[in-house]
């Protein structure tokens, strides 16, 4: 069952001041949207069956959800979410209309009498409006109502962090998703298409000129993937073993497309070998042209990126070694492993969705290119990295870390397979966590743990600098006395030790030097300084020469 009844803490690190501090800052609102209450976590939803009818010219969409879902504790109250901008209607069960309030988009239903433990209830929310237009997707959230160069409309909505309630309604949080996926109903004037998660199941003309476009999900979905894709689309499919590729493209984007999507087969080598199999070939994938740049939604990943190579033809890393490849289905196809199958019950854990796909990269990268190649694209992409918070956000608000969760997140991650320094076990692990974490949602810690016991160390204190603190690890090295070298972390966590790795130019030797927070007489000279070479290339930390004291 992929939910988790659990109550998410602040952290285990000795962060619970900070984090209070920071929980002062949020609203209502936000703790209406980000809390695990009693009204949310008193049932566990099942499935949705969404159908609406959505007006390109009027920007309007109406229609209905409903909700199906088991009751873990008895009660007679639940919250759903909807943006307070859409009506909602009404609100049925069993053919009575139900009472209900919204607050701010929180939505509050009061059954008639109480439903107890175990029982499997459904509601159907009957809602319409103008939803939320972004200015700027998918980095705000909301509908992109765009033209093709060909005057056709050309539409998709992108919703993740401000939330799938943006245009549907339904349980908004991360740590509950339909066990048994979603029918996705949905109609759009005739001649255009409406592409959705999972399978086509059918097409239907409607009386109204319209059509609707039934597209089923089997699996357990986010509520932020499940989709609308509209425009003049054609489809063309392929193969890869057992998965079926489908790809939508607009008309005249048809030749370009197929040379350009070859590059999924390279990339679904490389990902079946380094993380497993796919994790939705019930439901198939899907490329699917949209006018945003991208959004991994499951099943029906959206491509923006104009059929480039590199991010918008340019290279995140300033290397040149992501030009050989299109950044878009690379990244947003490697969240279907991070993500979409492995995925987080609070936004404030959104390290583990974007750090380990962004890592992804470099998997391809070493997949394709090898192995200097891809350490130099994952060295190049810290010219990304601020460090100015945390990577992990605060829980409860749904409030997510900063923009370090990408690139910070990867070279944590690589900085692990450094220390680690066995790449078989490495592999091994990474792999095993894909696959052990398939389809269920997770947490910080348990992250951790896995990691921990798999590597058969203890790096809680590692993660506990790199996540839980902007500052990375600094190296200090000092003269001791006339001729000796002392060195220590410089470092927030208690407990911090990493090895550093060091060779000499003349030699092809590489030594490994274990430090904590506590000053070291390691055996090098002060001669050695001059042909020492300490790797950070690899591993993610500063250097700081002190005076003798």
């Amino acid at each position: 069952m992929k939910y988790l009844s659990i109550i998410l803490v602040f952290c285990a690190f000795n962060l619970q001041a900070q984090l209070l501090t920071e929980a002062s800052n949020f609203t209502q609102k936000d703790s209406l949207r980000g809390g695990l209450r009693f009204e949310r976590t008193c049932f566990n939803v099942l499935h949705y069956d969404l159908d609406v009818q959505i007006n390109p010219d009027d920007k309007y969409i109406s229609g209905s959800n409903t909700i199906t879902f088991k009751i873990l504790e008895t009660t007679q109250k639940i919250q759903l979410d909807l943006y307070k901008n859409l009506t909602i209607d009404s609100i049925v069960s069993k053919n009575q209309q139900l009472k209900f309030e919204r607050i701010h988009n929180a939505v509050f239903i009061e059954f008639e009498d109480e439903i107890k433990k175990g029982e499997t209830q459904k509601v159907e929310v009957f809602y319409r409006g103008k939803p939320t237009e972004a200015k700027r997707a998918p980095w705000d959230g909301g509908f992109d109502f765009s033209k093709d160069h060909q005057g056709n409309h050309f539409i998709g909505v992108a919703v993740q962090g401000d939330g799938a309630s943006l245009w549907y309604p339904n349980k908004d949080h991360l740590s509950d998703e339909p066990d048994n996926g979603a029918n996705i109903k949905v109609s759009v004037p005739n001649g255009l298409m409406n592409v959705s998660n999972g399978r086509l199941i059918e097409k239907i003309p409607q009386e109204n000129n319209y059509t609707k476009w039934h597209w089923e999900v089997t699996q357990p979905i986010n509520n932020y993937n499940i989709t609308v894709n509209i425009g003049k689309y054609v489809n063309f499919k392929d193969q890869y073993k057992d998965l079926d590729l489908d790809y939508y493209v607009l008309e005249d984007h048809l030749e370009i497309a197929k040379v350009h999507f070859e590059q999924v087969h390279e990339m679904m080598d490389c990902f079946y070998d380094k993380f497993g199999e796919y994790p939705f070939v019930e439901d198939s994938f899907k490329l699917v042209e949209t006018p945003y740049l991208g959004m991994e939604h499951q099943s029906c990943v959206a491509y923006g990126n104009q059929y480039n190579f590199g991010y918008m033809g340019n290279d995140l890393s300033g290397t040149g070694k992501g030009l050989d490849w299109d950044f878009i289905i690379i990244h947003e196809s490697a969240h279907e492993w991070f993500g979409n199958s492995v995925s987080v019950a609070d936004i404030a854990d959104l390290w583990i969705h974007e750090g380990f796909t962004t890592y992804a990269e470099g998997v391809f990268i070493e997949c394709k290119n090898g192995y200097n190649d891809a350490m130099d694209y994952l060295y190049g992409i810290r010219r990304n990295i601020e460090n100015k918070r945390p990577l992990i956000g605060t829980y409860g608000v749904n409030h997510s870390g900063p923009g370090d969760i990408y690139y910070k997140g990867a070279n944590m991650i690589n900085t692990l397979r450094s220390i680690v320094n066995d790449d078989e076990l490495w592999w091994k692990t990474l792999k095993n966590f894909a696959e052990s974490f398939k389809h269920q949602i997770t947490n910080t810690n348990e992250v951790i743990d896995f990691f921990n016991r798999e590597l058969e160390h203890d790096y809680s204190s590692f993660f506990d600098q790199y996540l839980n603190y902007k500052d990375i690890p600094v190296l200090q090295i000092k003269k001791k006395g006339r001729n000796k070298i002392q060195m220590k972390w410089k470092a927030h966590a208690k407990q911090f030790e990493m090895p550093i790795f060091v060779s000499f130019i003349d030699e092809n030797k590489v030594y490994q030097i274990n430090l904590d927070r506590n000053w070291t007489t390691t055996n090098l000279k002060m001669k050695d300084l001059q042909k020492l070479r300490i790797d950070n290339y690899t591993s993610y930390f500063d250097i700081e020469y002190l005076d003798e004291e």
